[in-house]
């Protein structure tokens, strides 16, 4: 085993529901505009572009239940509910046929956003990292064994903000399908399992402030609350 200067950074992890095992996290691949009315929503094609990806540290993933602290430098924090893939097994080149082989579990997830410094690196072409990638901006809830997640396909998704409806749609709606995704993935990298995919979200994005609790539910899974300081 190797000494290092300093302790090592724990290793991230998402609980799985019903077990006292968690699932160890690699990394965190997001799916940009994969809802045709959050694509209009935003102003763009549905169908104009194939799918595209952006990444999120491992360690900014934050738990169902917490509280965390309205991130600095955006004054525009938006709410995104996703369904959320957890890889089990790995490859390069996955056809969409054998991709369900790769799925380990999903999980409900919320791609916090700062949507501010989002529009601004759009508009000036730069990288999303510092509007998607910041300190706790992936919210996720327990991981069920794919072999419970009857239906995932077609399920209710929301997003609640203080016992409101912002975000109201379902999976069926996604552009690109689960195996459609992970196929076209593992095509630019290797997934390896403890990979998280987060699909995609639904229009009615908004904006949370502080004192604001936001629940996001996919039928069948548990549910991700995160709670705004």
């Amino acid at each position: 085993m190797s000494d290092y200067v300093f302790d090592a950074p724990e290793q991230p992890s998402v609980a799985v529901a019903g077990r006292d095992t968690r699932f160890p996290v690699r990394r965190i691949f997001c799916v940009g505009k994969n809802y045709a009315d959050h694509v209009r929503e935003m102003g763009g094609d549905p169908k104009s572009d194939p799918p595209f990806f952006f990444t999120k540290p491992a360690d900014a993933l934050v738990a169902d239940g917490a509280t965390i602290p309205y991130p600095q430098m955006t004054k525009n924090l938006h709410h995104e509910a996703e369904l959320v893939v957890a890889i089990g097994k790995g490859g390069i080149e996955i056809t969409e046929a054998d991709a369900r082989d790769h799925i380990w579990g999903y999980a409900t997830g919320n791609d916090l956003t700062r949507r501010d410094l989002q529009h601004e690196a759009k508009g000036a072409g730069r990288p999303w990292d510092m509007s998607k990638g910041f300190d706790n901006a992936a919210v996720c809830g327990a991981i069920v064994p794919v072999d419970q997640c009857d239906g995932i396909e077609n399920a209710a998704i929301r997003a609640v903000v203080n016992g409101g409806i912002k975000q109201d749609s379902t999976t069926a709606e996604m552009i690109w399908s689960v195996p459609e995704i992970i196929a076209y993935l593992s095509r630019f990298v290797e997934l390896k399992a403890g990979d998280l995919i987060f699909t995609g979200t639904p229009d009615g994005v908004g904006p949370l402030v502080s004192g604001d609790n936001c629940t996001i539910e996919v039928a069948g899974l548990p549910s991700a609350t995160v709670a705004i300081a």
